[in-house]
């Protein structure tokens, strides 16, 4: 059994001798891609080969490779969800983030529960079906960490209309085990926590002080969430503190540790690129920056090493750069985010947010240029309410069968928003993209998808499969 003080084992040196005899030979990169093809995922080997791919002719390989991948375990839907920022309080010194203690030109907020019902009010009528809830590492002194389980039911508990919250995810401090089992309790999704940077030493400068500063109780948080049956997790780097290819390599130790103790790896991994943000000058000029082209190396290569994953692309980015991810593997995004407590209902202060957006696009204005993409907006939450989570969930995303329930929950959720949140032009694109969707699936999948889309149009609303 876990223990509150166990670690995950980051070999940095192992990964510095990849990537040091790591070179894109042609002929190793067309074995590579054609081993991804098999859906197993690949080695760290694998990866760092990847990594050194500059050629364009290559490099336009591995992006197809990845399209292929990411259609075939889901298909071409986009699931759609809402950051909930409740407190921008924190205990932390993180150097990179608008939230530190220390940070005097942040205004210090945390909403109370009739303030959160009033967020989650606004999204529901924007038409979300699922939140991250997101607060700051530190808790006002009457709740403690109930403040976190009062404000999951808060979400669950509003309803507008036809709305509702279906689904709390959750990205809060690690916790101990006793913590851990009781947001469990509270029937969250995916629990997410990013390492920031799985570099020692870079991790020891970028967080000087408080409890954030204790890398092993930070990297050992899922290990103590699965021991306690919160089996749907979500890991992630924020790309710009260290080199983006060791990261990616010590994330990929990281998360073949999980599947080798747990048998589950990551619901979900998280790409977020280090963006500006107000009173911390470091988050303006990055450690380690990225460019454009290995950030969209990152998330493709990433879908071909880790093929199950769900991978997130947040608002941090901009629409062009976000609409280029989408075709590499991204299968999960938000749209119309605030970073700030009470964002939704008094729109972006900067002087509050985390960090600064790059797409602050509505939510119906998304909708609509996805579709015009060619993807399915899905807002399906089935899979946690009808138990497939964990390992049952890897049973049918390992093999590529999980689309089979993902396409057609997709369409009956998006006529639910078209009927019930839609612009009229997104509507009219929207049933044009249903119709499109319905001529691609096999018969009997569109016979599913069919009957769960008429039972919307009569009213009904939250079928699935």
């Amino acid at each position: 059994m876990a223990t509150d003080c166990d670690t995950v084992p980051i070999d940095e040196a192992n990964i510095g001798r990849t990537l040091e005899t790591a070179t894109a030979d042609p002929v190793r990169v067309a074995e590579i891609l054609a081993k991804a093809r098999i859906l197993k995922g690949l080695d760290a080997d694998d990866v760092a080969t990847l990594m050194a791919v500059e050629s364009p002719e290559l490099l336009k390989e591995v992006f197809e490779t990845a399209k292929w991948v990411k259609e075939e375990i889901y298909g071409r839907r986009l699931v759609l969800f809402a950051p909930l920022y409740v407190s921008n309080l924190c205990h932390n010194e993180c150097l990179y983030c608008a939230f530190r203690k220390s940070n005097t030109e942040v205004k210090r907020r945390a909403l109370n529960q009739e303030e959160i019902a009033a967020e989650v009010k606004i999204l529901v009528e924007q038409g979300h079906k699922r939140v991250l809830l997101v607060a700051g590492e530190s808790y006002p002194e009457e709740d403690g960490f109930n403040y976190i389980l009062k404000a999951v039911k808060t979400i669950y508990d509003t309803k507008s209309g036809n709305g509702e919250i279906r689904r709390v995810n959750v990205n809060i401090a690690p916790l101990t085990i006793d913590e851990f089992a009781e947001l469990k309790g509270a029937n969250i999704g995916t629990y997410q926590l990013f390492q920031e940077t799985y570099h020692r030493e870079t991790y020891k400068k970028m967080h000087p002080s408080g409890r954030k500063s204790d890398y092993d109780w930070r990297i050992s948080a899922f290990d103590r969430a699965m021991e306690v049956g919160i089996d749907d997790v979500g890991i992630g780097v924020l790309y710009g503190l260290a080199d983006w290819r060791f990261e990616t390599l010590a994330m990929m130790q990281h998360i073949r540790h999980l599947e080798s103790r747990f048998g589950v790896g990551p619901h979900t991994i998280s790409v977020p690129r280090l963006e500006p943000a107000c009173g911390a000058p470091l988050a303006a000029d990055p450690p380690a920056p990225m460019a454009d082209v290995d950030f969209l190396k990152a998330v493709a290569i990433l879908r071909l090493a880790v093929p199950y994953t769900g991978i997130i692309m947040s608002t941090r980015e901009n629409p062009e750069v976000r609409r280029a991810t989408f075709e590499l593997g991204v299968s999960q995004i938000s749209a119309g985010s605030r970073t700030n407590p009470g964002g939704y209902g008094e729109d972006e202060k900067f002087d509050t947010a985390q960090f600064q957006l790059g797409d602050h696009r509505p939510l119906d204005e998304v909708i609509r240029d996805i579709t015009y993409l060619g993807f399915v907006p899905s807002f399906c939450t089935a899979c946690y309410r009808l138990g497939r989570t964990g390992q049952d969930f890897m049973d049918l995303a390992k093999p590529g069968k999980i689309k089979d329930h993902c396409a057609v929950n997709a369409l009956s959720t998006f006529r639910e928003y078209l009927m019930d949140y839609a612009s009229p032009a997104t509507q009219v694109a929207g049933e044009r993209r249903i119709a499109k969707a319905l001529e691609e699936m096999t018969p009997e999948r569109r016979r599913t998808a069919q009957m769960l889309l008429d039972e919307v149009k009569k009213g009904r609303r939250d079928v699935l499969v």
